[in-house]
């Protein structure tokens, strides 16, 4: 049976979700990153992708590591130091080489020997109707368990393949996911997923259909059961919204996600200054919608230098509420936390 969260936004669906772990729905399972509580055979529904934020969380999710892996994604990267400069604990869930096992961009435009986003787009542009571009993630040659059950990877990938569709004039949108962390998972799943699809969706000169997700296994660890219990599921900051649109013609947008690529560059160099990030973000010539992003990444950069004060005055140059609410809340997230930023984790791979 099929449990079904349907709403607007990303964080009215997930709130839905978390409302139901509340309740105590579910199983005990366990696994190797340890005991969870699980639904099987969920289903999702979000109407309106692009109000892809989940707001309702505690503690915040790091609105720029979830930036940055979009950017890593769209730009088919999968080395190691992009991501954890923004998520210092990730190796200790995804392995500690130079390259990421199941990177999810290198996956879609290398892997397989085929940029799939390419091919995607034209097959999709040449012939609206059809029923057959599928984007596959998952390889079974290297992703499966060995005969006994060993993992191949501490990375395997969790999302297996993405369905795609026009219809009605809107490109729709099916994830399917083997396994989703509903708590340290599932905000940043759907940030990544939806992103992709408004970006497909201005290649194509066509608006922006629903995004649709099955997790065959939804859970939570039981050892954030107890913050489940604390997310805000009350609606305080239902009216904050995304207010950038990222469809832009094809030249046009991958030439925006290739600078934004390089401009990360800069901000995991220790040896740039804070003070250089924020005239880098007065100078850069990006259309609005990728210049707040690039303020998230660059504030989130100027306070891993100890600069709080400039990560505030780059974000007082951001025009997108909902990014101006995640970083105000990740900041009282990290200043307020006792441990040091070196063990707070933000995501488990599973």
């Amino acid at each position: 049976m099929f449990r079904v969260f349907e709403g607007s936004t990303a964080d009215e669906v997930w709130a839905k979700a978390a409302s139901a772990f509340r309740r105590g729905d579910g199983t005990d399972q366990s696994s190797r990153a340890g005991d969870t509580r699980e639904l099987l055979h969920s289903a999702m529904s979000i109407s309106n992708p692009i109000q892809r934020w989940v707001i309702s969380r505690v503690p915040a999710i790091n609105p720029a590591f979830a930036i940055a892996e979009t950017i890593w994604i769209m730009t088919g990267r999968n080395d190691s130091a992009f991501l954890n400069y923004f998520n210092r604990r990730l190796p200790e869930y995804a392995g500690h080489g130079d390259t990421y096992h199941g990177a999810y961009g290198y996956r879609l435009r290398h892997h397989f020997g085929i940029d799939q986003i390419e091919r995607a787009y034209q097959a999709l542009n040449s012939k609206p109707h059809t029923r057959q571009v599928t984007l596959q993630i998952w390889d079974s040659r290297i992703d499966l368990p060995s005969p006994t059950g060993q993992e191949a990877s501490p990375d395997i990938p969790c999302n297996v393949a993405s369905i795609l569709k026009v219809r009605r004039g809107r490109l729709e949108w099916m994830q399917i996911l083997r396994s989703n962390d509903l708590y340290r998972g599932l905000p940043y799943n759907i940030v990544q997923f939806t992103t992709l699809q408004e970006i497909l969706a201005g290649w194509l000169g066509i608006g922006v259909g629903e995004y649709n997700q099955i997790s065959n296994s939804l859970h939570v660890y039981a050892r954030d059961l107890p913050r489940i219990e604390k997310a805000s599921l009350t609606g305080s900051l239902a009216d904050v919204r995304n207010t950038d649109s990222l469809t832009l013609p094809k030249d046009e947008s991958e030439k925006s996600f290739a600078q934004l690529s390089e401009n990360v560059q800069t901000i995991i160099d220790q040896r740039i200054s804070a003070e250089a990030l924020m005239l880098n973000v007065r100078r850069v010539s990006l259309g609005q919608a990728f210049r707040n992003m690039l303020c998230v990444l660059s504030a989130e950069g100027s306070r891993r230098r100890g600069s709080v004060d400039i990560a505030r005055e780059i974000m007082a140059e951001c025009s997108n509420p909902v990014y101006k609410v995640l970083f105000d809340r990740w900041l009282d997230r990290v200043l307020g936390n006792s441990k040091p930023l070196s063990e707070q984790n933000d995501r488990v791979m599973v």
